[in-house]
Parts: C-alpha cells; structure tokens; sequence
C-alpha cells in the first residue's frame, strides 16, 4: 500500500515526533535469563513473603533471550517524564497509580522496582539511513520515511517490576484497580520543573485485563497532545509479592495518512514475563 508522501521538513517533523513520543521514563533494561536458582516472589508467594531486591527484580524482568522479536533496552536518564514517582505531582491524587503506571514507574509503596522498554525488531538500517536528508535521493528519502513510519507503526511497551512487604502488592492492585473507576474523567500528570509541560489526558476506561498471576487489571487512557487524541493502553498484574505493569502505545498517530490501528499490550510480553515469574 502506497503511503502518503510528506516532503523533507515533514520527515524531519515525524521523526521529532518519534524521539519524543519514546522519551518515557525506564530506568532498567531487562538483564539475560542467565542460570542459577530464581528467587521466590511469584504465584506461590504469600502475602507476608519478603519483598524483592533491585538486584534479584533484574534477574526477572523480561529481555534479551527471553521473547523473539523484540529489542528491549532503558531511555536515557535525560529522556525520563520524571527521574522519581516523587516528581511528579497529579491534581487528583486517587488517580497517581495510573500515571505511575504510565511513567514507567510502581504503583503503591513498594521496596524495589525495575523496569525496561520493549520494542519490535526493527529492520536492518539501509546504506541511506547514515546520509542527512539534504544529501538523499528521492528514492532514498522516500526509502527513509517508509522506515520511519514502520517504526511509528509499532507498538512500544515499558515493562516495569516492583516488590513489596506483606500486603504491599495486594494494595497496590487495588489502588490501580480503584483508580480506574474514580478516574473516568481524566487527571493531569505534572513533572517538578516542567508545569508548562503538563501531560493531560481525558478519558479513562476499564478494559479486559489479560487474566495472568494472581490478580490483574487493565484500562486504557486517552491523551490530549496539542489537540491530537492518542490512545495508550495499561496493565498491572500481581504475582504473590510482585507487580508486573505494562504500558503500551502505538505511534501511529503520527502518521501522515490515517487514524492509528486497533492495538493492545502485547499478550506475548505477558505470557513471557508471566512465565519468568512463575
């Protein structure tokens, strides 16, 4: 299918767009499976079951060698909404677990959390992709643009792990879980330092959660950026004393010819992040 062509200045805008619709906050990136026993902290973990390390939480998040398909890897620390959940202020305050959720970060009081940011495969770079777009071709700069919106076509999802004591993570889901209903009309989400950047979104629903670990629930939530209606999706699961979030959206939107896809969080993240916590 032939897509519609922008000219060099729109390129160079979709891909503005693309490097800031990625600047989420992910402060970990999914470590190799490597061997040795896995520590407790899933189905069969109890309510009073000790909360996870930074360290131990790494060895069990989803990455490399885990799941085909995808790369995963940690923004940079400059590119974060937020270097801390503490930075970031919402107006209603029942609503913080889902910008939370949204940022990358876990929701509740929890001991540890790390996270890490999936992406599909992107195809080998061409020979072009090194050249500014004043020195491309129009073959070349039509071959550039078809990337850039393959890539826009993709789904990201941040993956991010935390641990609690005792009830912790039981409060945690029903905190999300509250949110969602309490929500429905939207919430603003602040970074200290940034109040003219204020992220607004508009709308909150219930969504069917994927039915993975313990307990789970799922919701979508419409955003407002600078007039444009982007829709991302959200997920927390709770496996014993452990809480898997997930926050996926679609960079379609920014496309030149068309409403972005129906989508949803990868179901083969879950299932792969499920089975390490298992």
């Amino acid at each position: 299918m032939k897509r519609s062509a922008l000219s060099r200045p729109g390129v160079a805008v979709v891909a503005s767009a693309l490097s800031l619709a990625l600047a989420t906050g992910c402060s970990d990136s999914g470590s190799d499976s490597g061997s040795g026993d896995k520590p407790t902290g899933g189905k069969g973990a109890t309510a009073t079951a000790k909360a996870l390390s930074d360290v131990e939480l790494k060895k069990l998040i989803v990455g490399k060698g885990d799941l085909d398909g995808y790369r995963f890897a940690a923004a940079d620390q400059s590119e974060r909404f937020a270097s801390s959940k503490e930075e970031i202020t919402v107006a209603d305050e029942k609503c913080a677990p889902l910008a939370y959720v949204l940022t990358g970060f876990a929701p509740g009081d929890s001991t540890a959390y790390v996270n890490t940011m999936a992406t599909p495969v992107e195809a080998k770079p061409s020979a072009s992709s090194t050249k500014s777009m004043e020195d491309m071709t129009e073959k070349e700069l039509d071959d550039a643009l078809n990337s850039i919106t393959d890539t826009l076509g993709g789904t990201v999802t941040i993956v991010s792990l935390s641990s609690y004591e005792g009830d912790g993570a039981q409060k945690a889901m029903s905190s999300v879980s509250d949110a969602v209903k309490g929500c429905a009309g939207g919430f603003t989400a602040t970074a200290k330092g940034a109040k003219d950047d204020a992220q607004k979104f508009t709308k909150v629903v219930a969504e069917k959660a994927s039915g993975s670990g313990d307990e789970s629930v799922a919701f979508a939530v419409t955003g407002d950026a600078d007039g444009d209606k982007i829709v991302v999706h959200g997920e927390a699961v709770r496996h014993g004393s452990t809480v898997a979030t997930y926050y996926s959206m679609n960079l379609a939107v920014f496309l030149a010819d068309g409403k972005p896809k129906e989508y949803g969080i990868p179901a083969e993240l879950i299932k792969a992040q499920a089975g390490k916590l298992a």
